[in-house]
């Protein structure tokens, strides 16, 4: 380990691209994903090749920030650039190396590189942080997703997931009929009531802001949790009207994405006053950032949950151990590693509606 008395160290890095490919049309509002590509990044100590730290940048096709088509060739120029840096080998000082090496508009990369630091930091055991979903094996609840899709493809997903066990399932809306949408939510509730079964839906922005109103009252009809970003991101007064007047809690996802200085997100909180927001560390920054829209939303009494971009197992089992550093109550987003043929075989499983971290099975080769 190149180790100096200051405690800084120097490291290599290099990248492998991954295309991950899907077990179905994955539908949302804004498309259907059939592939996605992640990059998983290495880190090393020169003369060291056992050790390893991996993290994984996977930018959201049509909405991350650094969806660009030269992606890999910036990613290229940050691997590359590593070895030349100097790092605070801490916990901290790898988070605030992050935050100043990997600029604002690279949050993917930037949570890439914190995920694998921070791996290296640990020992190379795919431990991020000190928390119990790791350490302790502790799950976590997690919602059951539901895509969108016809209604016969969508009704299957529910079935499945109520034969699972999942106490909460998460219905992303706004792609095939509303009426349609409203039957298979009411299809639930005639089984189910709001005490057995937690409901959220995700419009991601699918609405107009002039029928917004009219779809969420119709929508509490069906005694939801919450919805997600009901109208698109950037219209700030109609989503701090709809957050103050809806008859059901809205969430705020797509909105964090782009903010990047405290001070503007404490006052995008404040103008909208949103009673949830969404944190996907690929997309917001990170996990220095996620930590930090965290603090801001609790200091103001707004709830919140994580959630996966699609990442594969590499980025979920970061995302994951992130959450459990937390005391979480309510269900998270972190069900999409069954999403794909050619996922990378890890300890992760899915048991009763809750995401756990299994010793018994062991991470296979990226």
């Amino acid at each position: 380990m190149n180790k100096k008395l200051d405690n800084t160290v120097k490291v290599k890095s290099k990248y492998l691209k991954h295309t991950l490919d899907f077990k179905f049309d994955a539908g949302t509002s804004r498309g259907v994903l059939r592939k996605k590509n992640s990059f998983f990044i290495k880190v090393t100590f020169p003369g060291d090749k056992k050790l390893e730290g991996w993290g994984e940048a996977g930018p959201l096709p049509k909405l991350s920030v650094d969806d660009v088509s030269d992606f890999e060739s910036i990613l290229k120029v940050y691997t590359n650039g590593l070895s030349d840096k100097e790092i605070d080998w801490s916990e901290a000082g790898i988070l605030e190396f992050c935050k100043a090496y990997i600029m604002d508009a690279h949050p993917s990369i930037r949570f890439a590189f914190e995920t694998a630091l921070l791996d290296l930091f640990h020992g190379g055991k795919r431990q991020i942080l000190k928390n119990d979903f790791y350490s302790q094996h502790m799950p976590i609840p997690i919602n059951g997703l539901i895509w969108m899709g016809d209604e016969s493809f969508m009704l299957k997903q529910i079935e499945e997931k109520l034969e699972l066990g999942f106490s909460c399932i998460k219905m992303k809306i706004g792609a095939i009929d509303f009426e349609q949408e409203c039957r298979l939510l009411g299809f639930i509730r005639e089984r189910f009531t709001s005490e057995q079964i937690t409901l959220r839906v995700d419009a991601n922005g699918a609405f107009s802001p002039q029928e917004a109103m009219d779809k969420l009252e119709r929508l509490a009809e069906f005694d939801l949790h919450s919805i997600e970003q009901p109208i698109k991101a950037g219209q700030r007064d109609e989503l701090k009207r709809l957050c103050k007047e809806s008859p059901l809690d809205i969430a705020l996802d797509e909105e964090l994405i782009g903010i990047y200085t405290k001070e503007d997100r404490r006052k995008l909180l404040e103008h909208i006053n949103p009673q949830y927001i969404i944190l996907k560390p690929t997309l917001v920054g990170g996990i220095r950032d996620t930590r930090e829209w965290i603090s801001l939303a609790e200091s103001m009494g707004i709830g919140w949950w994580m959630t996966s971009a699609l990442e594969s197992n590499i980025g979920l089992n970061a995302i994951s151990q992130l959450t459990a550093s937390y005391d979480v109550y309510m269900p998270q987003g972190l069900g999409t590693g069954q999403l794909y043929h050619n996922n990378v075989t890890s300890p992760l499983e899915i048991v009763s509606g809750k995401i756990l971290y299994n010793p018994s099975m062991a991470w296979g080769s990226i």
